[in-house]
């Protein structure tokens, strides 16, 4: 059981904390979830019982298009933390990102025109648009980078305006925490929301409810008492999930038709072992494992076949 039991405000995750990174490079990346297959691989685990021998697993598959860099956003020190004091756009923006999405109002005209700060991030979004998921609105983020001041801020140079593609993030075989919303299953009993057992039938009033709100004294509801309300829509993060494929070519993939709920696969993919949070067509952010587990194999194991 979570608590607080809240719905998210939107419907892409909020990243509060960035794992470190010594190298210059993005540390997230937009996906969209498209659904699930199953595929046949090679164990390559030195300690399995198993090594050597075909194994099925199941995956998650993983639409990447391209990342576009809308701009650049600087942090500096206060009293709580850090807070941000400017923004800088690239020059020429797609015409459906002004459209769609509210952009800083209050810019700079140039990366050089602020001298100091602590820290950086990059304004990027998503091109929805690319997919066949129906809606063109992209995601929009601010991403943390890694190395040090002065290589993000010679990073965030040459990238501003420009493409940023998921093999420029990640590796094959690179473990990876996925954040993304749950599905939202709309107003439910108290039986489906927290599990509470059913009142036998002789039980008095309602079967599917919970026998007593509490004590006269104190006269208030407690908030552990299994009420009815609005349920899924959580914001949750599923950790150490292996990229066992960055694929190109949608025809791989695709199953006649497209696959249900999300159709096919234009741009690259990721087959990522597991299961992911959320519905199909949901937005997804990636980024390197904040706690990796170490007995994870580095390389990717080989796969033989991959289900339509």
């Amino acid at each position: 059981m979570y608590w607080p039991r809240k719905r998210s405000r939107h419907t892409i995750a909020r990243i509060r904390t960035w794992p470190a990174e010594s190298k210059v490079k993005l540390l997230g990346f937009i996906g969209y979830k498209a659904g699930m297959t199953h595929i046949q691989v090679i164990d390559n685990y030195a300690k399995s019982m198993t090594k050597g021998e075909t194994l099925n697993l199941p995956t998650t598959i993983i639409e990447c298009p391209p990342m576009v860099v809308a701009g650049v956003a600087f942090y500096a020190p206060f009293e709580y933390g850090l807070r941000k004091v400017a923004s800088v756009l690239a020059p020429k923006l797609d015409p459906i990102v002004a459209r769609t999405i509210q952009l800083p109002k209050q810019t700079l005209k140039s990366v050089d025109s602020i001298t100091e700060f602590t820290d950086l991030r990059l304004l990027v979004y998503s091109t929805a648009k690319d997919t066949t998921i129906g809606n063109k609105k992209p995601a929009l983020m601010e991403i943390s980078l890694g190395g040090s001041k002065e290589d993000k801020l010679k990073y965030a140079k040459e990238v501003l305006g420009k493409e940023i593609k998921v093999s420029d993030v990640f590796d094959l075989g690179n473990s990876v925490d996925v954040h993304g919303i749950s599905k939202g299953k709309g107003f439910q009993g108290t039986v489906k929301r927290y599990g509470v057992p059913i009142r036998q039938h002789k039980a008095e009033k309602v079967k599917r409810g919970i026998a007593t709100l509490g004590p006269w004294s104190p006269k208030r509801i407690d908030y552990t008492v299994a009420q009815p309300g609005k349920m899924g829509f959580h914001s949750r993060t599923e950790y150490n999930k292996q990229i066992l494929k960055i694929g190109t070519d949608g025809e791989e993939i695709n199953p006649k038709g497209g696959l249900n709920k999300y159709g096919l696969i234009r741009q690259t993919y990721l087959l990522v072992k597991g299961s992911v949070v959320g519905p199909q067509k949901r937005a997804i952010v990636m980024t390197p494992s904040s706690r990796p587990n170490y007995k994870m194999t580095k390389e990717a194991p080989e796969i033989t076949f991959i289900s339509k």
